[in-house]
């Protein structure tokens, strides 16, 4: 494990400080030493990804598929290793880690079949008409092309599959554009593994140099001078509202702006229909203490509002509820910083009108640090409603119960919602009909909206949207998890008036690349 920077596919040397990782279960220091960057590497790694970008975005679609499945089959490689030190670096579960590394594979595979496939470049042709009346209509031909350098950066939830090569790195590689990471300050090791097997997938598979680099940071600096740098072209964020619009800001502030995908949080409501939770209380409050507090509650979906009218069988779906959480043990979270805002905001809210814990976890394993106990809280719809707060992101294993007196207050609770990445309706089928307008106004509030399931668990394909309304996300069209992910790094150009064999491939008569486009407005994939 080689703990230096990476600039443009090498190690680089830096007499910086040097940084160590901290297992958050322990709280010991972990094998390793990592060298922070300086602004010098990052001018060499922007400057390289740059010069890399111009021979990059018109490689051969085989050969960046190739590319990204080599990545897929190094990272493979490390197996154990890997897991391990993720687990070591995260406190996560080995089970959950080795899954992720499947996931993580499993998205660069994805990217690369759709690459090599080619459709997604969206190609149009508007052919010549020179007869039309009262003005001739030129030769028009437009497809989707990289904007060039990517700055990634790192999440502290998934050290796999939203972080060095991870679902942003994948989908930015894929269509086209060069990489710079920024690694996670709670991952270095983890980093410096699928650092390493990305270099080794560039020289076997002789990208150019400049395609990919990796610095590390303990702060805020090189995050910083790697927005503003005037190479970069777009940024990616998956973290608090707080981090995101800290980082669109300096993006903002830049004379020529760039956009910044920032996933910023949510606390992804769950509203039970009336007729639901009186048939499936015990069930439905099994199911939800297990969504509740999977990961210890250290998911960008995890269900952290739970909606519901007064009835009997709201009183037995809290029964149920407090008996299941009660028996959870306690979980590691992911840093010392995470676990501590946890417990601080867990405590703070319960000191809010209204505010009442109705079920807690009793199982703490004082051995380990950084323990999460999981913890539900009960508001009336009135004041949640009157209450901002109550509305906030409580990143761990916790969810607030909100209790209308009515299906009328139960909508003007879910009225003042903002938007979120998912929002989840549990309902019998037969009186969905009967919430027209309610499902009309959450559709407005959400990227995903589920039925009769739970918000936990994003699967990886091409439907996936995962994105939603301000702040859950800062541009609720595009997606982080899923293959049209590869859309925020790219943009349209047009072709007017161009020779054929100027043109690229996608674009010109005869399909050689044999893709779908849409040639005076019909999709086919004519080799006409």
């Amino acid at each position: 494990m080689n703990g230096k920077n990476i600039v443009a596919g090498a190690y680089a040397e830096v007499n910086e400080k040097s940084l160590k990782a901290v297992n958050p279960a322990t709280g010991l220091t972990l094998d390793g030493e990592f060298s922070k960057a300086n602004k010098s590497l990052v001018d060499e790694a922007l400057a390289a990804a740059t010069t890399a970008f111009y021979s990059y975005k018109s490689l051969n679609k085989d050969l960046k598929a190739a590319f990204l499945n080599a990545i897929a089959d190094e990272i493979a490689h490390l197996g154990e290793e890997l897991v391990n030190r993720a687990s070591a670096e995260s406190g996560l579960p080995l089970p959950r880690l080795q899954g992720e590394l499947g996931r993580t594979t499993g998205q660069l595979r994805l990217f690369a079949n759709l690459v090599s496939e080619g459709s997604w470049v969206d190609a149009i042709i508007d052919t010549a008409l020179p007869e039309r009346q009262p003005l001739p209509r030129p030769d028009i031909r437009r497809m989707l092309v990289p904007v060039g350098p990517v700055v990634v950066f790192g999440a502290s939830n998934f050290p796999l599959a939203f972080s060095v090569a991870g679902g942003d790195t994948a989908s930015a590689l894929a269509s086209g554009c060069p990489v710079v990471v920024k690694v996670h300050p709670a991952h270095y090791g983890t980093s410096a593994l699928v650092g390493g097997a990305i270099i080794k997938a560039v020289d076997k598979t002789g990208m150019p140099k400049g395609v990919f680099s990796m610095l590390y940071d303990d702060g805020y600096s090189i995050g910083a001078n790697l927005v503003q740098h005037p190479l970069t072209r777009a940024v990616t964020f998956t973290g608090s509202y707080k981090g995101g619009m800290a980082l669109i800001n300096l993006a903002q502030q830049r004379e020529q702006p760039v956009p910044v995908f920032a996933e910023m949080g949510s606390i992804n409501p769950v509203i039970f229909l009336p007729q639901a939770i009186e048939k499936q209380a015990a069930e439905l409050a099994k199911k939800y203490a297990a969504s509740i507090t999977l990961g210890a509650g250290q998911f960008c979906t995890n269900p952290g509002l739970l909606l519901a009218v007064q009835s009997p069988g709201l009183d037995n779906f809290k029964i149920v509820l407090k008996e299941a959480i009660a028996v959870i043990p306690s979980a590691t979270m992911l840093t010392e910083g995470i676990a501590g805002n946890y417990g601080q905001l867990s405590a703070e809210i319960i000191n809010e009108a209204g505010v009442e814990v109705i079920a807690s976890s009793n199982l703490n394993n004082n051995e380990l640090k950084n323990q999460s106990q999981a913890k539900i809280a009960q508001v009336s719809a009135a004041d949640f409603i009157k209450n901002p707060k109550l509305r906030e992101e409580i990143f761990g294993p916790y969810s607030l119960l909100v209790v209308a007196d009515d299906v009328a207050e139960l909508e003007k609770a879910i009225d003042v919602l903002e938007g979120q990445l998912t929002v989840t309706l549990m309902a019998e089928k037969q009186e969905l009909q009967h919430y027209e307008v309610l499902l009309s106004k959450l559709t407005g509030k959400t990227g995903r909206i589920i039925l009769n399931g739970v918000p936990t668990g994003v699967e990886v394909c091409a439907a996936m949207q995962h994105g939603g309304p301000f702040p859950a996300t800062n541009d609720s069209r595009f997606t982080s998890v899923g293959s049209t992910a590869i859309n925020r790094f790219v943009r349209p150009l047009a072709y007017q008036d161009w020779e054929q064999e100027l043109l690229p491939d996608e674009l010109k008569d005869g399909n050689p690349l044999n893709i779908f486009r849409t040639v005076n407005q019909k999709l086919t994939k004519s080799h006409e």
